[in-house]
């Protein structure tokens, strides 16, 4: 295979960047046949090493969580008990007549330096308000004469950390604030300080560091990857199989079944155009259908493209959240064809009936039967009661048998419902993949509306990450299509 150019030819892949190191394929031999052991130890390695940095490019909701120690480890002994030793005394402290409040000066003292620590140059009335409030002299005249009202600047320190938490610390802050022993409560406040003083510290880094990661991890990622590829002719033998199969998938024959998960059916040159009118294929059309190829991929199949491995993981995320979608919807398509447009014309009702489902769908792939009998008891008791307060009939004793078998059935692997609502989520996808998610989003296929705001999660994930990946292996996907399909 002849060497990548920089600069990609395709318009296709226009959004390949090249970097500093120019991308070669070497000749690749044909001897033997691609098989697991092809992912080598090197490989491997290179993927682990850059995981960390690919999920802070990739992941705009990415941060760190404080570590957690074993219960039973050493270290997370030693640390339970010399931290239950410091609360215990300040119990007793608080507790005694009258009451002792050195340890309590110390803590509050520790805190206002956190809270100040926390400020941004320009929050000078935060500042000024902190430092009033747990002014330290002030304080401990007020210990001495024994009016110290710990409580209240406990309140105090909690409309600050309100204030000053990042969104993802909001309900760590508001139980805080349903705790009224004073011991438990500075404890508590202590551990979200500290976990915002990470958030300030690490997360605020690496959200200030995410574009210039961005723009540097292009370049850097290929650059290891043709390290490799180097020395190991065959690293793409994976990628060009995966390739050929979505060549082939876009030139078999359409199944006559309408009820086929087939994502090869549909195409997006608008969102509900069919594809009687075949036209040429093109390299996106190919990475498109390759792409949602990955989201039907056999688990036991090892052969996986060498130019993804870093993001199967994500993958099978987004194919599991593909999955609960598809039950999520398929129940709620059921469901309003018995209560019609009245019920699922108010959002409270829907809202609460994704929410029931949702939760009762957690463990739908491990007991699918099961799960589906105690939601088609809910999803029926919910409508009954919804129509009962609404003033409306309720539902006839067959129409009830019959909404729970359709729902129960839902559970079954060839379920038409489920494979419509399926094929349809793919063509969204495949449609995103082609036009955007909003304007995707604007002219959804049937059946689909009512779970959008998940759909659009979907979509943005499932675009972000085949457009990272292109824009890294854009040259490579170039040249193996050169040789599968007729480019301009």
């Amino acid at each position: 295979m002849p060497d990548v150019e920089e600069s990609v030819p395709q318009k296709d892949l226009s959004d390949a960047e090249s970097g500093p190191c120019k991308p070669q394929t070497p000749g690749r031999t044909q001897e033997g046949k691609s098989g697991p052991e092809d992912h080598s130890p090197h490989l491997m390695e290179t993927v682990s090493n850059l995981s960390t940095t690919r999920e802070i490019v990739a992941n705009h909701d990415f941060h760190t969580e404080e570590e957690v120690l074993p219960p039973n480890s050493l270290e997370g002994k030693v640390k339970e008990t010399m931290h239950s030793a410091f609360w215990d005394h300040l119990k007793e402290q608080l507790s005694a007549t009258p009451p002792n409040f050195t340890c309590a000066l110390e803590l509050l003292k520790e805190i206002k330096e956190i809270l100040l620590s926390l400020l941004l140059p320009r929050q000078i009335r935060l500042r000024s308000e902190i430092e009033e409030t747990l002014n330290m002299d002030l304080r401990k005249q007020e210990a001495e004469h024994g009016t110290l009202d710990v409580p209240h600047l406990s309140k105090f320190i909690l409309n600050m950390m309100t204030l000053l938490c990042a969104p993802v610390r909001d309900e760590a802050v508001q139980n805080l604030e349903n705790i009224t022993d004073p011991v438990q409560l500075l404890r508590g406040i202590f551990k979200v300080l500290g976990l915002m003083e990470m958030d300030m510290v690490v997360n605020y880094t690496i959200q200030s560091l995410q574009p210039h990661l961005q723009e540097h991890s292009i370049q850097y990622e290929r650059a290891r990857f043709q390290e490799l590829l180097n020395t190991q002719p065959n690293l793409l033998d994976h990628t060009t199989k995966w390739l050929t199969q979505a060549v082939a998938d876009l030139t078999t024959p359409l199944p006559t079944s309408p009820d086929t998960p087939d994502s090869s059916s549909v195409d997006c040159r608008a969102p509900n155009e069919a594809v009687n009118n075949p036209e040429p294929l093109s390299s996106s059309m190919v990475l498109s259908q390759g792409f949602l190829n990955l989201l039907l991929w056999d688990p036991e199949n090892e052969e996986f493209p060498e130019t993804l491995l870093m993001d199967r993981t994500r993958l099978q995320e987004l194919e599991s959240q593909l999955h609960q979608l598809t039950i999520l919807a398929s129940v709620l398509l059921v469901a309003s064809s018995f209560s019609g447009n009245v019920l699922f014309g108010s959002p409270q009702f829907v809202d609460k009936l994704k929410r029931v489902t949702k939760a009762l769908t957690e463990e739908f792939n491990s007991r699918p039967e099961e799960v589906m009998v105690t939601v088609s008891e809910q999803v029926s008791q919910e409508i009954h009661e919804s129509l009962k307060n609404m003033g409306l009939a309720a539902l006839s004793s067959d129409n009830t048998a019959s909404l729970i078998g359709q729902l129960q059935n839902i559970a079954k692997k060839e379920n038409c419902v489920c494979s419509v609502i399926d094929q349809r989520i793919r063509l969204f996808l495949k449609c995103c993949l082609v036009l955007g998610v909003q304007r995707s989003l604007s002219d959804l296929p049937g059946g689909l509306a009512l779970i959008e705001v998940e759909l659009a999660e979907l979509g943005q994930k499932f675009v972000s990450l085949t457009h990272h990946n292109q824009q890294v292996f854009g040259p490579y996907y170039t040249e193996i299509l050169k040789t599968l399909i007729p480019l301009p």
